[in-house]
């Protein structure tokens, strides 16, 4: 049986991100509009695939303008990269989770990530009738990587954002 494909429902998916703001908390936010196709097969896990893109303009941290910052050629430069990609490459999923290793591509950079991946569930059919699965996954980044090094230094020592950038994958595929 060949894997089966699944779109990414938007509306149930985002892309959550927390970095260190002033070395003292966390600033929070998310990327709302996320598409992309999983080709499961549920008895040979290791075949399948993930592609997912990301609208880069659709970041929102809560503060409207900090987000005009973070979309300004400092940060992601949207005008320019207005996608964030990933495209896997090795898939090692056991019943309730494993790693997705593939090709993170933001700001124009491309780099090898592994995602720790929570799931994915059993496939239910929703109130329409169609198949649904879901997954979550997890990844820490270093925004140097990417070339987001755009910073400011404290007074007090230390940097007003940290390098280290925490993503949280919550996502819901439909069968095609």
């Amino acid at each position: 049986m060949p894997p089966i494909t699944y779109e990414i429902d938007s509306t149930h998916s985002a892309v959550h991100f927390s970095v260190r703001h002033l070395m003292v908390s966390n600033v929070r936010g998310e990327f709302s509009k996320v598409s992309g196709t999983v080709k499961y097969d549920p008895d040979k896990p290791e075949t399948s695939t993930a592609e997912a893109t990301i609208d880069a303009n659709s970041i929102s941290t809560r503060d409207p303008q900090r987000d005009v910052h973070l979309k300004s050629p400092d940060f992601l430069d949207t005008e320019k990269f207005p996608s964030i990609t990933f495209r896997s490459k090795k898939v090692e999923i056991e019943q309730g989770g494993g790693k997705v290793t593939g090709d993170l591509t933001i700001h124009g950079v491309t780099r090898e990530v592994t995602l720790e991946v929570e799931g994915p569930t059993p496939e239910v059919k929703d109130p329409w009738g169609k198949q649904r699965i879901g997954a979550s996954a997890t990844a820490k980044i270093s925004r140097k990587d990417f070339g987001l090094t755009w910073n400011a230094a404290l007074e007090t020592g230390g940097v007003m954002i940290g390098d280290e950038v925490k993503i949280t994958i919550d996502v819901e595929v439909v069968r095609a």
